[in-house]
């Protein structure tokens, strides 16, 4: 905390890794913007309020030879109304122009898949081309900051769906503590309990009409996840196109039945046991 107050400017850093982090809100830029850190190129993030209410972040990702003079023309600019920033450079002040291009291009594409964020940039930019020991090394850099970037207040890469990438799969297999589902008499949808969350597989079918006793915060849910088209209209369903993490039960089953329901006991195991009957077995 570089000034001493929780809410204020931090300074972030990884044994054994040459980036470092600087996290600022708008408010108080003025007063550290003098740091030498500022005057190394790097990449940044500015985060807003969202104008699209489904979304929690607003999120522009950018890179600059300078951060100081990119900042500058940012906080004059009224089209970027952001309210926190973070950003990162080589402490060993080595990276190059290629490889924060690099950084850019990976981060954007990263935050686009996960759609979690409204995510300013659009279509991301073009990776260039590096050699593979510079990749293998921005890629490194990438995990670290992956490693940061909630730390500090930025969930953009958080992803709302499990990703299909194989080699992904086959370095880290996702573990399956239980599957349950849920069945009515016009649709079914299933469900695994993961480290990763709640995750609702891919084809499961949801209820298409709201309940109004559905909440806000389920209603722009729901908008989120018909806008990244993680749920398809088919008929009068909706379908989930990718395996779904969410974060508890009941939001998962509130999804599916289109009202506020409690996940703990809609959800049930082949054997015809409710998700609170498997965990009261599991912790007696």
């Amino acid at each position: 905390m570089i000034d001493g107050t929780a809410y204020g400017p931090r300074l972030a850093e990884i044994g054994n890794w040459v980036g470092k982090a600087i996290y600022c809100p708008r408010a108080t830029v003025n007063k550290i913007i003098t740091r030498p850190e500022f005057n190394n190129p790097g990449i940044y993030c500015l985060k807003g309020d969202p104008t699209d209410e489904a979304f929690d972040e607003r999120i522009y990702i950018g890179e600059a030879e300078n951060i100081k003079s990119r900042l500058k023309q940012h906080l004059s600019d009224s089209t970027k109304d952001f309210k926190e920033l973070i950003f990162f450079i080589s402490k060993d002040e080595l990276l190059t122009k290629t490889q924060i291009r690099y950084l850019e291009s990976r981060l954007v594409q990263l935050a686009i898949d996960a759609k979690t964020a409204q995510i300013d940039n659009g279509n991301s930019p073009g990776i260039p081309t590096l050699h593979e020991a510079d990749i293998s090394d921005m890629e490194y850099f990438l995990e670290q900051m992956k490693l940061i970037l909630p730390v500090m207040g930025f969930k953009f890469l958080i992803s709302s769906t499990v990703t299909e990438n194989k080699e992904e799969q086959r370095s880290q297999k996702l573990e399956v503590h239980q599957t349950y589902t849920i069945k009515t008499r016009s649709f079914e949808a299933r469900m695994k309990e993961t480290d990763q969350g709640f995750i609702v597989t891919k084809g499961s079918v949801a209820k298409k009409k709201l309940s109004p006793s559905c909440t806000e915060t389920y209603r722009n849910m729901r908008k989120r996840l018909l806008e990244t088209n993680v749920l398809i209209e088919y008929e009068d369903k909706l379908i989930f196109a990718e395996d779904t993490v969410f974060n508890s039960p009941s939001a998962a089953s509130n999804m599916i039945l289109g009202r506020n329901s409690n996940g703990l006991t809609e959800w049930v195991t082949e054997q015809g046991e409710t998700f609170k009957q498997v965990q009261e077995k599991l912790n007696p």
